[in-house]
């Protein structure tokens, strides 16, 4: 099923980033159709051990049959708790592939593409509380102008969240297509596709709170790596990478690394990847998704 659900991106800069030792503890937070699992599962001796997480249902019929690998069904904000309960403190590497999985893209019913109509739905978690439905019919326009402007760097955010407040008040959103028509008139012509996949965007990462998850994971991860530990972060656009970049760099999210009273740096990670990895052409030709991916890669200190 793998290979129908994802195809894994930059599959060796990753394994390569990792810089597995046969005995060590890794974790996948990401696991999705398992390619990067099972690749690690192949660097790893008797001893060594591989925790992934997925809050998605559909990635458990990836799960390979090993002895070396734990499955936690949760979302990798949560971490920290999840290794604590597996007796598992410190680690040698964690792996992290952002965003929506193309199998997730590929499920009709998941609400996530603009290519089907569907429920307006959107959740990584399909237990989760907020859907885009919900969002699209109860925020604010001011929340909605945000959302769009920031998440989506949607150009006309301020006149589609007015657009969208005021057409719910007629018939309020529950699909896809009657979204897109309600919409129609704000959809610059010619850039139908671009503008409607920004749109989506943000309403993903509202419904899923992708920022705040990523930033909360990102803390979690420098507690639980050894040092020398890598941290090996994929990330496909720049509200994304921005937070990675920086945390990696500096142990926080805005500002100046913080130093001591001595004037040394105060930082968790040594930076591997001075400039950010992207894919080669050819894996570009092959998988489309490694279009826009940046790899990122550090080592606790």
């Amino acid at each position: 099923m793998e290979n129908n659900y994802h195809i894994p991106v930059m599959l060796q800069p990753c394994i390569d980033g990792l810089n597995i030792k046969p005995n060590g503890i890794y974790v996948d937070v990401t696991f999705g159709g398992g390619g990067h699992s099972k690749e690690i599962l192949k660097h790893l001796g008797a001893e060594g051990r591989l925790i992934a997480f997925d809050q998605d249902p559909d990635a458990q019929a990836n799960i390979p049959n090993d002895s070396r690998f734990i499955f936690i069904d949760q979302n990798f904000g949560f971490l920290k708790n999840n290794l604590r309960l597996n007796g598992i403190k410190q680690v040698d590497g964690i792996l992290a592939d952002l965003g929506v999985s193309s199998h997730q893209f590929d499920v009709p019913e998941r609400g996530f593409s603009i290519r089907f109509n569907a429920d307006l739905d959107m959740r990584m978690d399909p237990n989760g509380n907020l859907t885009a439905a919900e969002v699209l019919n109860t925020y604010s326009e001011d929340k909605l102008h945000k959302i769009f402007g920031i998440y989506g760097e949607v150009k006309n955010a301020k006149s589609l969240a007015r657009a969208i407040v005021t057409a719910r008040l007629e018939n309020p959103f529950t699909d896809i297509d009657k979204f897109k028509i309600a919409i129609a008139e704000y959809i610059p012509k010619g850039k139908e596709n671009k503008y409607l996949a920004q749109v989506f965007q943000a309403l993903r990462i509202e419904v899923n709170a992708e920022i705040k998850v990523l930033e909360d994971f990102l803390q979690q991860a420098a507690d639980v790596l050894k040092p020398d530990g890598r941290l090996v972060v994929m990330s496909y656009h720049s509200l994304e990478d921005r937070p990675v970049k920086n945390f990696m760099a500096k142990g926080k999210f805005q500002g100046e690394v913080e130093k001591d009273f001595f004037g040394n740096q105060q930082k968790p990670f040594n930076v591997i990847t001075r400039k950010a990895i992207i894919a080669s052409d050819e894996e570009i030709a092959l998988n489309n998704r490694a279009r826009s991916a940046k790899l990122r890669i550090a080592e606790k200190i």
